[in-house]
């Protein structure tokens, strides 16, 4: 009776977690489709417009650290489920919000419930499923994912183009309720094997700071401000990693990045990879909705090849991963990534539709190969007691790659563009704006197979695996 009710645990939060999975990455890919929709509502420059993104990414990033240390003090389940609610709070006041600041408030309050949801949702499917079965879990998760990535540009486009950019946000609010309901009412337990342990307020409050100062400051390049505030935000995060060195229970343990290799190799090759694919979405959606002419459901059918692709290999190279070592499946999809950037250096306004699906192909090979086993080799490198953290650790690499691929792209768009809006006179600046930023984003992937490769081997590494 116990193995049954544990197996029907399991299938809950597998559910639940997938289902949050599903949750934000749809939202965010929606999003890209109604990006010149509301431009145009709110008449705002490809800057401005850049933070209506980097705002939900900002918050996200600032407090998932700090919530995955809460939530292996306080509870994962706890955390969760309030990460869910106020994503769905959050989505309403977007929905409602009448001017431009009102949008960027209300993306970073949805933010920081995104926090609260990446960085539980791992740590409790690592927490209940064995090492043998975790890769498949992961995978599945992971390819929920990628599900709300190739779901998020069909429908996006087609509700911004039927009932405006704002259905989005409460298609969103009726989503986020579902996988609520399951945690409340079906899944059973509570992991928090730090509990009793204190929580590092000071470095939060670096952690936060230092992640603000620095997008802030990107955005605002070349001018002294900028520079000030992106130098500001270097001395806040070194500050942090100082103090992360010193104080007796640290909100990230240093301890985990400079003893366990594998550990800091994969979170260092996703930091890498995220940083180099983010803003890809954001800039096609952009380049085809203007300089193609398509309309935002067009658009999302050119932009869901990546997706699909990802979302059919993730689910095989998790289970892969329980079985082969990841650094050589991640490796190999870093090199994918680098090939399919590498493609859109060629992109020009007369660019046929063949050269971007092809590149999105390459990106969603890539990704699909690389994201679940990395996934796998994190959480598998730590003790029980770490997962809430490990988990918030990758969410973290995740959303800081986010917001820099964001943020190199808007502090390009700055010195290129300046504050102008995307208008036809324009368009040259735009692509050359967007051809700089591959180029960047390739260089960077490839870095980041050696990054890859360097992490060693994980299986002697996973406490679960260690012979007795």
């Amino acid at each position: 009776m116990e193995a049954v009710e544990t197996a029907r645990n399991r299938r809950i939060a597998l559910v639940a977690s997938s289902l949050a999975a599903f949750l934000t990455p749809f939202m965010g890919s929606s999003l890209n489709l109604a990006m010149p929709s509301v431009a145009g509502e709110f008449s705002l420059s490809a800057i401005s417009l850049g933070w209506v993104a980097t705002s939900y990414i900002l918050a996200a990033a600032m407090f998932l650290v700090p919530f995955g240390r809460l939530a292996d003090i306080m509870g994962r389940r706890k955390i969760f489920a309030a990460g869910i609610g106020l994503f769905c709070i959050a989505s309403l006041l977007c929905a409602l919000s009448r001017s431009a600041m009102g949008l960027v408030v209300s993306r970073g309050i949805q933010g920081v419930g995104g926090s609260m949801i990446f960085g539980t949702s791992v740590a409790i499917l690592t927490s209940i499923y064995p090492a043998g079965e975790r890769g498949r879990a992961l995978g599945i998760n992971t390819a929920a994912v990628y599900t709300g990535l190739s779901l998020g540009p069909v429908f996006g486009g087609i509700l911004t183009q039927q009932w405006g950019w704002r259905s989005i946000f409460l298609a969103n609010v009726f989503l986020g309720l579902i996988p609520l309901a399951l945690i409340i009412r079906g899944l059973k337990g509570e992991w928090a094997e730090a509990r009793g342990e204190s929580f590092d307020k000071t470095g939060s409050v670096l952690l936060g700071a230092g992640f603000a100062a620095l997008m802030y400051g990107l955005s605002r390049l070349p001018s002294a401000l900028g520079a000030g505030l992106t130098a500001a935000a270097l001395i806040l995060l070194a500050s942090f990693a100082k103090w992360e060195m010193k104080t007796p229970s640290p909100l990230l343990d240093a301890r985990l990045f400079k003893e366990n290799r594998v550990f800091a190799f994969s979170n260092l090759a996703a930091l890498i990879n995220y940083s180099a694919t983010a803003a890809v979405g954001f800039l096609l959606s952009l380049y085809l909705q203007y300089v193609k002419g398509l309309s935002p459901r067009q658009a999302g059918l050119v932009l869901i090849a990546q997706p699909v692709v990802m979302a059919f290999f993730s689910p095989v190279t998790g289970k892969l991963s329980d079985r082969i070592e990841p650094r050589i499946l991640a490796s190999a999809g870093m090199a994918m990534s680098s090939a399919g950037l590498f493609l859109l250096l060629f992109l020009k306004a007369s660019s046929p539709f063949a050269l971007i699906i092809t590149s999105l192909v390459f990106l969603g090979f890539g990704f699909g190969l690389f994201s679940s086993p990395n996934t796998n080799a994190v959480m598998g490198s730590v003790e029980k007691r770490h997962y809430g953290v490990a988990s918030a650790s990758l969410g973290t690499m995740r959303l800081t790659g986010q917001m820099l691929s964001l943020g190199i792209t808007m502090m390009i768009f700055a010195v290129v563009m300046g504050q102008v809006k995307i208008t036809p006179e324009s368009y040259p600046l735009f692509l050359k704006s967007a051809k700089i930023a591959f180029f960047i984003f390739a260089v960077l992937c490839g870095a980041g197979v050696f990054a890859s490769h360097a992490r060693g081997n994980r299986s002697g590494l996973d406490p679960e695996r260690r012979p007795s």
